[in-house]
């Protein structure tokens, strides 16, 4: 019963609870909510939600993952690279930070969560092993690039456009480096400063914290925020009003769309209750299907406008007397008129009003209190859509957790279970829609935080939590004024340990494929990025594939007696004696349908090659299993050398072998009388069954004694 209770809640575990763990657990608590507060927000900006849907990710699935996971130091949250995961698998779908995206995030996490919880529940962890270590070290020093490099426009406070290919964005970001707000740039710099002076002069306090502090304050006193608005029909340039006006005309014809599909919807499930016939049915589904395709392809169509626009800078012309205000492009303001001398850029445009950002970022109003606990709302195309991606999420957010509970519980001691992580990650994400977070995973920085404070069970988790509750139901007027460019800054501190080429290089040198592996996996991510779920798709093909090439063509070794009475490889020590009517052969590796043809023609080549043989050894010790092709190939092989006068032997076989061939029949076909269970024992039944030739044979164990 105890057993039962402590599975189903594994929290029991930090029962009873004394007095200085509870100290401990507070201090580390409070410890990790100072960094994880600022960098949920920059991962929620990172996976293109507004930067306050962090918090909501940072409070109720790090609580839960603490209460039903197995370790004890684990920090959940959002993270980086599963926050780029999820802004790389909605950004052909919806804009970012938009409603549609915002509920495609959510949908995405209940998803994760799902796939996680069923992985934990049918004890399944181990098909994150189908990710190799060389594919996620690829992966991790690319997503780590990739991350650094979409911050760095917040960071010049310049737009970019999002386009189908990352670098090709990155490009044109560099164009308009010209165009930097130099406020930002300043402001990005000292969140630099900070962060990495404190690193190094007091790393024990919390320098994120410390940076953000500081920089919201500067820019609540400097009033780095300027905003202003304007109207479509103000801006001067045809060709930019033009695009706006068509911009405007695309969002209304999308709203009526929207609402003749609600229309047949409602009508599709009016027939449907009725038991109309089918075709009268499928007549109207046909009807939504057709409006729902010209509704996708005019949301990318604004979307590509809304990117243009957002590229565009501008000089205002104040209003003068009657004369109305004038929006001009950069550098076109006429010498007769003076602007206002700053540079605007469309933050956004909604019924003909457009809404100016002349400063700085900052990350704006934040809903003060709790998001309302809802299912996600979706229809079952979103997610055939988003499964492939929700599998992708699911198994690296997964390792990135697993790798860094065992990492903690090699220095605690502490036993971590994989399928009880899986499922404490998997509630995590479950419980996180409910209250409209994205996917979240494990925090290597926040949890090597938590363990440095002395974190002594999931606890110190759950103070963190309350804490990120305490912040949104009372502190959020605070952050108004934190400075988008900041949170970029933290961002790329954080993961600029990620990238580690010379993790790439010591793939390489442990075996070529696994290089080969790590470098197609890396080169993939940066050239399918922002679609990063090709990258490590491709990654992992390729390592499999290699593997399986591999397996194909496993070590088989021709053997003599060595010096020393062992059998060596005639490959590696030429000089040893062989013998003419006694070949020995080690096959290493498991005997299955990739590998037949090869073992069978590696044993035909060792008997074309000693014309008077009369027995083959067969050393088995390294085959690990055998499939119906390993062992139709043995009974060929023996049948065909029996009727050549060759007579095929085994030694070492294991039980796993041994019980197919059993079932098979083979064994008994083969004879217990040529299955050994070592290859000396072999050796001195094959060297008696020849006789007297038989005991002055080099490989006779009989001579290795007296020798």
């Amino acid at each position: 019963m105890n057993k039962t209770i402590a599975r189903l809640f594994p929290f029991t575990s930090w029962w009873p609870l004394r007095g200085e763990t509870l100290r401990a657990d507070l201090i580390a608590g409070i410890t990790v909510a100072l960094v994880l507060i600022p960098q949920s927000m920059a991962y929620a900006q990172l996976a293109g939600m507004p930067a306050y849907y962090g918090l909501y990710a940072a409070f109720l699935p790090s609580m839960i993952a603490a209460l039903w996971g197995s370790s004890a130091q684990l920090a959940t949250g959002p993270v980086a690279v599963v926050s780029l995961l999820t802004a790389s698998a909605l950004a052909p779908l919806a804009a970012s930070a938009s409603d549609q995206f915002i509920a495609l995030a959510v949908l995405l996490a209940l998803m994760v969560g799902v796939i996680q919880l069923t992985l934990g529940a049918f004890k399944l962890g181990v098909v994150v092993n189908f990710l190799s270590h060389p594919v996620i070290v690829g992966f991790t020093n690319a997503a780590a690039i990739i991350i650094g490099l979409s911050q760095i426009n917040k960071l010049f406070g310049i737009s970019i456009g999002r386009s189908e290919y990352f670098l090709q964005d990155v490009a044109g970001m560099i164009q308009q480096v010209g165009a930097m707000h130099l406020p930002t740039l300043i402001m990005g710099g000292a969140a630099f400063v900070i962060m990495i002076g404190m690193k190094r002069l007091t790393p024990r306090l919390p320098n994120v914290l410390f940076a953000v502090t500081l920089t919201t304050l500067v820019s609540w006193g400097s009033g780095f925020e300027h905003n202003s608005t304007s109207r479509v029909e103000y801006i001067v340039d045809r060709d930019v009003g033009m695009l706006a006006q068509e911009f405007m005309r695309t969002e209304a014809h999308m709203v009526e769309l929207k609402e003749h599909i609600a229309q047949h919807a409602v009508e599709l499930k009016e027939l449907q209750q009725r038991g109309t016939s089918g075709q009268h049915v499928a007549a109207v589904r046909y009807e939504i299907e057709l409006l729902q395709l010209e509704l996708r392809n005019a949301d990318t169509e604004n979307r590509k406008n809304s990117r243009s626009l957002r590229n565009f800078i501008f000089e205002q012309v104040p209003a003068q007397g009657e004369l109305r205000p004038k929006l001009y492009l950069h550098g076109q303001v006429p010498v007769a008129e003076i602007s206002d001398s700053y540079r605007w850029r469309i933050g956004s445009l909604r019924h003909g009003e457009l809404k100016l950002l002349g400063g700085g970022e900052v990350v704006g109003s934040i809903p003060a209190g709790l998001p309302q606990l809802s299912l996600p709302n979706f229809g079952w195309s979103d997610i055939g859509t988003l499964f492939s991606s929700a599998l992708i999420i699911s198994l690296v957010g997964f390792m990135e957790a697993i790798s860094i509970a065992k990492a903690m519980a090699a220095k605690t001691k502490q036993r971590i279970d994989p399928n009880q992580e899986l499922i404490g990650q998997g509630l995590a994400n479950v419980v996180g829609s409910l209250c409209h977070s994205f996917p979240v995973s494990g925090s290597f920085s926040r949890s090597a935080v938590n363990l440095n404070a002395n974190a002594r069970t999931g606890l110190s988790s759950v103070f963190a939590s309350v804490i990120v509750l305490l912040t949104l139901l009372f502190l959020t007027p605070m952050l108004y004024h934190l400075p988008q460019a900041v949170l970029a800054a933290v961002i790329i501190m954080a993961v600029s340990g990620l990238i580690n080429f010379a993790a790439l290089k010591h793939a390489w040198l442990v075996h070529k494929h696994d290089g080969i592996a790590a470098g197609v996996t890396f080169v993939a991510t940066l050239a399918f990025a922002p679609h990063l779920d090709n990258g490590i798709l491709l990654g992992a093909a390729v390592a499999i594939v290699l593997f399986l090439y591999r397996t194909m063509k496993p070590r088989v070794a021709r053997l003599g007696r060595h010096s020393d009475g062992t059998l060596r490889d005639v490959k590696v020590y030429p000089e040893i004696p062989t013998s003419e009517q006694v070949i020995p052969v080690r096959f290493d590796g498991q005997l299955y349908f990739a590998n037949v043809a090869y073992f069978e023609d590696a044993l035909l080549e060792a008997v074309a090659s000693k014309p008077d043989v009369r027995y083959v050894l067969v050393v088995g010790n390294g085959i690990n299993s055998l499939d119906a092709s390993g062992e139709g190939i043995i009974k060929a092989l023996y049948e065909r050398l029996r009727d050549n006068g060759v007579t095929l032997v085994f030694s070492g076989l294991k039980k796993q072998v041994l019980d197919v061939m059993r079932r098979t029949g083979l064994f008994d076909e083969i004879g217990q009388a040529r299955l050994f269970a070592n290859e000396d024992m072999a050796l001195a039944a094959i060297c008696e069954w020849l006789g007297e030739s038989g005991k002055n044979d080099p490989l006779n164990p009989a001579n290795k004694l007296l020798s």
